[in-house]
């Protein structure tokens, strides 16, 4: 039986999305695994941005800790991953009438999104008798984990979800405006800003785009391209999901024009970004190589099956909140975070997955803040003990 965790703080310094606590928070939940629950050194691997002699937290370097943790895994394992960091939520960028909902992602420091698929889909690969405790402080995190039951949560019970309607298709020449949050600063139930000096751990989406801008350097891109600008910067080491968007819109493209048929609502910078690619064998590669069973599979916030039966997710929020960074820069800490090791603190490390959820709301709840976290995992695993 061996314990194993990867840690990732992502802090985002120089951006206007900049946080201040998230890689307090690793290095408080690398202390409590350690002392608490007896994980060894050498098997906890942290992630953070504001250390170059650390492993930097791309996109690529997730995807591949997330791999190596889950490969090297056998049956009574315990696997634990630790998210602090930004969430954001892509729109449908198909053009398909029933495309209508948002992909939850978490933001790498390179913005080399990973999405809710993305992340069951390594989950689903975790062996049978192994356990995957995955805590996410960041927002719009309450489905991250994608068919996952919702034990403690609200995410999946209340109003319908919402929907997104992008008319005009992948390379649109009209501007799409998508009216959603637009400040990173948290407010209290009141309305008045925290006094104690609170960000939101969400990226807002023209906020997420400026960043994207800043990290590849391009210009034109908007609600649309998003998913086709990742693909055209990071190729092979894009989100699984996001080539297979290519792949299917390639291929629809490419149908459309064997047959000669108008691609309506293209504009000229798309079609010359296409004439480009579709004869660019570099660039098609990646997509040549991906598999994907059905155009559905690449909708916003599809499901592609069921999640194993050894997945659980703690998100600091439902997925219409808003998780808190809270304080000064060497102080600061994410709310969710802070109350868990409070909890944990207080017991010792003794506790169910239930009663440390139920317990951090009723914290939170008492400090003033109104994220609500949830517990989102199999019946099995609600009345067992958090981690191992």
């Amino acid at each position: 039986m061996v314990k194993k965790a990867i840690l990732i703080g992502i802090n985002y310094p120089g951006t206007e999305g900049e946080l201040l606590g998230c890689i307090n928070d690793v290095t408080r939940t690398h202390k409590s695994l350690v002392e608490l629950f007896g994980f060894l050194e050498e098997n906890i691997t942290e992630l953070i941005d504001t250390e170059k002699s650390k492993i930097q937290p791309t996109g690529k370097n997730i995807r591949q800790a997330f791999s190596d943790l889950v490969e090297s895994a056998k049956s009574g394992d315990f696997l634990f991953v630790h998210y602090s960091g930004h969430g954001t939520r892509l729109p449908p960028e198909t053009g398909e009438d029933d495309d209508t909902e948002f992909d939850e992602c978490i933001v790498p420091s390179d913005h080399n999104y990973i999405t809710d698929d993305d992340i069951r889909e390594i989950v689903d690969k975790v062996p049978k008798g192994c356990s995957f405790t995955f805590v996410s402080d960041s927002c719009h995190t309450g489905g991250l984990i994608d068919s996952a039951k919702e034990q403690i949560g609200e995410s999946f019970k209340k109003k319908p979800k919402k929907v997104f309607k992008c008319p005009f298709g992948l390379f649109s020449s009209k501007r799409v405006v998508v009216k959603e949050e637009t400040s990173t600063k948290a407010e209290q139930r009141d309305g008045t800003e925290n006094r104690t000096n609170t960000r939101n751990r969400f990226l807002p989406l023209e906020t997420s785009i400026n960043m994207l801008k800043q990290a590849t350097g391009k210009d034109d891109i908007e609600v649309g391209n998003i998913r086709a600008t990742l693909f055209d910067v990071f190729g092979d080491d894009a989100s699984p999901k996001v080539k297979k968007f290519i792949k299917v819109i390639l291929s629809n493209l490419q149908e459309s024009i064997g047959e000669g048929l108008m691609l309506g609502n293209i504009g000229k910078l798309a079609t010359d970004f296409l004439t480009e690619k579709l004869n660019d064998e570099d660039f098609l590669k990646p997509e040549i190589q991906t598999q994907v069973g059905s155009k559905k599979e690449v909708y916003a916030g599809a499901c592609n099956g069921e999640l194993g039966n050894n997945g659980i997710l703690l998100s600091g929020c439902q997925t219409d909140q808003f998780s808190a960074d809270v304080g000064s820069k060497v102080k600061a800490y994410g709310a969710f975070t802070n109350s868990i090791h409070t909890i944990l603190a207080e017991t010792k490390g003794k506790i169910s997955y239930k009663d440390l959820v139920l317990k951090s709301r009723k914290l939170l709840d008492k400090q003033g803040y109104p994220q609500r976290p949830g517990l989102y995992c199999s019946d099995c695993y609600v009345n067992a003990s958090f981690i191992c």
